[in-house]
């Protein structure tokens, strides 16, 4: 089992920043991938971007891309994310995610941060 903590979520003007942090524990980290997603008010949860277990390889939605940058710090078994140019569309529940393979399906999941963007 993996769980995962997110937190750095708050209310935030458009066009400021917000890091969020998803603290895992339970097993070796650095064997996982790692991802975050989101959901608004109304709306199905959507990806938004991830992270090879290597810290190298990214991936980004394309309505985040050059906005948001995901990180990780093995050693502290922590991934990031780290949102600028915040826009309201941006509003949601933010979740980390884990998986240990390239292909299956998110199994474990935090339980959400909320990020509010006001215009």
């Amino acid at each position: 089992q993996v769980q995962l903590v997110e937190s750095g979520g708050g209310l935030v003007q458009a066009g400021g920043s917000l890091r969020l942090s998803c603290v895992a524990s339970g097993r070796t980290f650095s064997n996982y991938n790692m991802a975050w997603f989101r959901q608004a008010a109304g709306k199905e949860r959507e990806y938004v971007a991830a992270i090879h277990r290597n810290g190298v390889i990214t991936y980004y939605a394309d309505s985040v891309k050059g906005r948001f940058t995901v990180s990780r710090a093995n050693a502290k078994n922590t991934v990031y994310l780290q949102m600028n140019s915040l826009k309201p569309e941006d509003t949601a529940v933010y979740y980390c995610a884990a998986r240990n393979s390239d292909d299956s399906p998110y199994e474990y999941w935090g339980q959400g941060t909320q990020v509010t963007v006001s215009s």
